[in-house]
């Protein structure tokens, strides 16, 4: 595993809930971001966040170990969930709720 692979790996599995952004949950840069994270605050879950802005190899890496061509990127539990548009289909269909209570995350009800 290379380092940035290992710093990945230690963020995803550090927190139940994991976004990685564009700019910071207070001031997040991009539209699809800033959505990510009313989804998140709505339903009233603490998590943890990392933006993708402030480190180059981050922004990169995040890519390659999700397989995911986009940021922002959701991780509950150490599982790739998807990105701003998948959580607000989940979010919606109460898909994103039903996950968070099946991983036993606290939550809004």
């Amino acid at each position: 595993m290379t380092d940035i692979n290992t710093r990945i790996a230690e963020k995803v599995n550090g927190s139940d809930v994991v976004l990685f952004m564009k700019g910071t949950p207070l001031f997040p840069q991009c539209g699809f971001s800033s959505r990510a994270i009313a989804i998140l605050e709505h339903l009233g879950v603490e998590y943890d966040s990392a933006d993708v802005l402030q480190d180059a190899e981050l922004r990169q890496g995040i890519k390659a170990f999700s397989d995911w061509p986009t940021i922002p990127q959701l991780y509950v539990k150490g599982e790739f969930v998807g990105g701003s548009d998948i959580m607000m289909e989940m979010f919606e269909s109460g898909e994103l709720h039903e996950l968070l209570a099946e991983k036993g995350v606290p939550h809004a009800a």
